[in-house]
């Protein structure tokens, strides 16, 4: 069966570890299939301190909603809440936030699908990236064979055992392709590398309409809306019929209706976290595309070439960006045995207006990508809004999962299912409802995905992970 897959083109996601099949299958079938624990960084706790720290545990929410949410809860700004990394949302997630609000306060809050539990206060803030990783527990249900028929239990275990095998053989121990997954562009809409390029191109307008009305696999309701606006612009009608839950687009449309033209100001009304993850979307497209070349090149992701640029990764499995060197011919050796034992890695570009480039061969395949796509002269320079300016930096071409482990587990209930299994395989997907139902569980260090490692053994379109 040939599988069309439009969002991976769009992201990148193209490319795998290893030639194989996969198990096909569907993640999220039901919300409680997708658990996310956060491995915190310790908090030091003070009964003096400012902050309140809590653990809260959110089933189905986008993390940035919740956060807005909490802070209207609270009656302060969402600018107040802190928090290390943004979750799936169709999951259960479990992490640490730093709020500057009381504890009673923050322990009196109560949101549906929210659990709250307060562990004290804190001087502390916490920032993007300041865990040391999650551990995860996911079950695929519905696995099947290349041609929809379903497999056995028996088939998927042994097809997941070859396929680790392999990326053994290819990468090394315990690694995968550190490619970065869908959520991080907008899961059924990627708008978010859209929106990016703009962004760096000075074109607010552009980008404020792509975030409010670029279409994507989303309801009929928001659909409708998105139809609209595309169609007539800024109108009070537009205000009248947005779904409820579309803030971020809401404040939008009020702030251009009160200020035609106020392209910046409008784009101001997402948050900051969100403002800066549209360029840093636009990056991850161009460091997928070029994990993919390099595959396609046949160059080895996690063995240097001279040229390459590779850095010291931590204790949590972080790459030391300070640190970053280029292998020559006289130290290619050491470096290869130092990537071998996980104490180095080799890099690909997160580009910007000031990073470190490679030699030789790998250097032309960074800058054919950005070439292809239209980014090879681009400063990565803001001007309007200077904190968005990135100077660029580099990734680790593979990282490490550990504590994997795979189970067949049994067929769920049809009526704790969500609508995607109820309705049952589209054209175009790969799963079937009477195929083996296999739970994953492992580790991850932050800022790797878990749909990203599952894809290699899934082998699936985006839509269904």
């Amino acid at each position: 069966m040939s599988v069309k897959d439009d969002l991976a083109d769009t992201i990148g996601l193209t490319g795998y570890a290893v030639e194989s099949t996969g198990i096909g299958g569907v993640l999220k079938a039901r919300v409680a299939d997708f658990r996310v624990d956060e491995i915190s960084t310790k908090i030091s706790l003070d009964p003096r301190g400012r902050f309140t720290a809590a653990n809260i545990t959110l089933t189905n929410w986008e993390t940035n909603r919740f956060i807005g949410k909490l802070a209207k809860a609270c009656g302060i700004s969402r600018n107040r809440i802190f928090f290390a990394g943004t979750k799936d949302k169709r999951a259960v997630t479990r992490q640490v936030f730093i709020i500057d609000a009381p504890q009673n306060k923050v322990a009196s809050v109560e949101i549906p699908d929210v659990e709250i539990e307060i562990l004290g206060r804190t001087h502390q803030k916490i920032g993007f990236g300041n865990h040391k990783g999650n551990r995860f527990t996911i079950v695929a249900r519905g696995c099947c064979h290349p041609d929809g028929s379903p497999m056995t239990n028996e088939q998927a275990l042994e097809k997941i055992s070859e396929i680790e095998k392999s990326m053994e053989d290819e990468l090394g121990v315990g690694l995968f392709p550190n490619w970065i997954g869908p959520q991080r562009f907008g899961a059924g809409r990627p708008v978010t590398p859209v929106v990016g390029r703009h962004v760096i191109a000075d074109d607010w307008k552009s980008a404020v309409m792509s975030y409010i009305c670029m279409e994507g696999d989303e309801n009929e309701d928001v659909a409708n809306f998105r139809k609209h606006v595309r169609e007539n612009g800024i109108t009070e009608e537009a205000l009248e019929i947005i779904p409820h839950w579309l803030g971020f687009e809401r404040d939008m449309l009020k702030h251009l209706i009160d200020n035609p033209e106020d392209w910046i100001g409008a784009f101001r009304k997402l948050p900051n976290n969100l403002q800066l993850m549209t360029v840093h979307s636009l990056q991850s497209v161009v460091f997928n595309k070029t994990v993919e070349a390099r595959i396609s090149e046949e160059i080895p992701l996690a063995k240097p070439i001279i040229g390459d640029i590779v850095g010291r990764i931590d204790d949590n499995g972080q790459l030391e960006t300070s640190s970053l060197v280029t292998v020559e011919e006289r130290t290619l050796d050491r470096i290869s045995r130092n990537c071998q034992m996980g104490r180095l890695a080799v890099t690909a570009q997160l580009p910007g207006s000031a990073m470190q480039t490679p030699a030789g061969r790998f250097g032309e395949v960074e800058s054919e990508v950005l070439n292809k796509m239209d980014l090879g002269n681009t400063t990565w320079n803001v001007e309007q809004i200077r904190r968005l300016t990135t100077k660029g930096t580099r990734r680790p071409l593979v990282t490490t999962f550990s504590d994997f482990q795979y189970e067949a587990v049994p067929v769920a209930g049809e009526e704790t299912m969500g609508d995607k299994w109820v309705e049952g395989p589209k054209d175009g997907e790969l799963w079937n409802p009477s195929g083996a139902c296999i739970r994953f569980r492992f580790t991850l260090p932050s800022g790797s995905y878990a749909t990203t490692l599952l894809r290699e053994f899934m082998r699936t379109p985006l839509n269904q992970l």
